[in-house]
């Protein structure tokens, strides 16, 4: 027989009809009833096991871990917290499981020691949701962009070019680090490298991203990018995963537009077609949480934090105007912010971004015109305000309990500016030859912004640490599976 999905299972009325399933065992009680899952479900099948007539080699075999394949009846349950179970009339041992080996017992395991068994954190229900969720929200970013006519471009991971300027690159080669090839001054001689240049894995596909809206109009990029930064903390990866919006003849104001559309577009469908994963993970953070003073608690639980996001408009306004606010603030009077806010162009710190969205506005808030000094070369140049400040048309999207989520701006679409900003922030511009030909050729005003994806997974799932919304995580020292 074909098997069934536990997912249909659970959902079927078609009693007494004989069904197979197969999956791994969960828990084995009393030596009668089995709960199975599949992975199709958060939610188990019970299994009703007539032990009297079952081959005792086989009960023996019913451990948690073990795959099994049972054929049986489909029966109205007697028995609470479940409608439907299978009655066995046979079952099968697929794959034995060593119960005094597998790390997955039945009881409450940590994140911490989930992290170190990666390879099998799936098995459990909170990864089962949190991946489930992952999956439902790369497939709404698609749909989104397909719909409004965006092509999906792929940019390179290898790269010669430093997207950011900012340096923390890993750098990718064939040569033999134990024999490096050497030129006269000592330097390495890169044209014996595989590329014959100095080569990195990407911290973005905008640049290229760029050349390609300036031909197709509307473009997105979705893949991995990749940061040296030897941040050990919750919210930063090595790897990670970045959707990439370029869009010809849009300026700020409708970047912005799009990005708050798009953020409100995927958390409606994570809420609409990941019930049973986000009931749970609600369930989840409100148990976590119960071991937590009060104060540090959430305001909103997690269903209602995403609706918060859904049923406002985002609060737009000037970093300027965002100083203005923090510095009047009780937590910076009373110095209570671990970076206080003294002067304009201060870079904001999480614990500032938060405080605008959770105490001030108590709504997302879309930040614009930062400091020149502390943003990207490719940002448009504002004229100076009245105290001859320099700002860039740049945006950040700062959400509840995680600060930025996304990033973005204006593009300087004007040459001279472009350049002279390239040789403010030492960039080379020889080697950016390509990148400037598209203001040489038919430049035109273009925005674009980045969505760090695993900052969206990690707000819709509720999740607290960076780690446990990327199947394998990868950070400083380690690299593992």
């Amino acid at each position: 027989m074909i098997r069934t999905r536990i997912k249909e299972l659970l959902n079927s009325t078609a009693y007494g009809e004989e069904v197979t399933v197969k999956g791994w065992v969960k828990t084995f009680r009393n030596n009668q009833f089995l709960a199975v899952n599949d992975g199709s479900s958060i939610s188990n099948i019970q299994v009703v096991v007539d032990f009297e007539h079952t081959d005792e080699q086989i009960l023996k075999r019913l451990t948690t871990g073990a795959a099994v394949a049972i054929k049986g009846v489909l029966v109205a349950s007697l028995g609470k917290g479940q409608r439907v179970e299978v009655k066995a009339s046979a079952i099968e041992i697929l794959g034995d499981s060593d119960p005094e080996k597998f790390p997955l017992q039945p009881k409450k395991h940590s994140l911490e020691f989930l992290r170190e068994i990666a390879h099998l954190r799936f098995r459990t229900n909170t990864f089962n949701a949190v991946f489930k969720v992952r999956n439902a929200l790369s497939f709404a970013v698609h749909r989104f962009f397909n719909e409004r006519g965006f092509i999906y471009m792929h940019t390179p991971i290898i790269t010669g070019s430093d997207a950011e300027g900012a340096g923390e690159m890993f750098k990718v080669s064939t040569l033999d680090f134990d024999h490096l090839p050497r030129l006269e001054d000592g330097t390495v001689n890169y044209k014996e490298d595989f590329f014959g240049k100095p080569t990195n894995l990407t911290v973005s596909g905008q640049l290229e991203g760029e050349l390609a809206a300036l031909a197709f109009g509307n473009i997105y990029t979705f893949g991995p990018t990749f940061r040296a930064e030897n941040s050990n903390t919750t919210r930063h990866l090595a790897e990670f995963w970045m959707i990439e919006p370029e869009m010809a003849f849009y300026e700020l104001q409708d970047n912005m537009d799009l990005a708050e559309e798009l953020l409100k577009y995927v958390i409606r469908y994570a809420l609409d077609n990941c019930t049973e994963e986000i009931e749970f993970l609600k369930n989840r953070l409100v148990e976590e949480e119960k071991s937590k003073p009060q104060q540090e608690r959430s305001e909103l639980d997690l269903i209602a934090k995403l609706n918060f996001c859904l049923e406002n408009d985002f609060e737009r306004l000037t970093y300027t105007e965002a100083i203005a606010i923090l510095k009047r603030s009780k937590p910076n009077q009373k110095k209570q912010f671990k970076y206080l806010i003294e002067d304009w162009g201060a870079d904001l710190q999480s614990e500032h971004e938060r405080y605008l969205v959770e105490k001030h506005f108590k709504k997302p808030v879309i930040l614009t015109d930062y400091p020149a000094d502390i943003k990207a070369f490719y940002m448009r140049m504002n004229e100076p305000d009245e105290q001859g400040r320099k700002t860039v048309r740049a945006m950040d999207i700062l959400f509840p309990g995680i600060g930025e989520i996304v990033g973005g701006s204006q593009r300087e679409e004007r040459y001279d500016k472009l350049v002279q900003r390239m040789e403010e922030m030492h960039i080379p511009t020889k080697d950016m030859d390509w990148f400037l030909d598209t203001r040489r050729y038919g430049s035109v005003p273009h925005s674009g912004f980045g969505l760090g994806f695993e900052r969206l997974v990690l707000f819709i799932t509720g999740m607290t640490n960076i780690r446990d919304v990327i199947p394998f995580p990868r950070t400083p020292k380690n690299a593992a599976f």
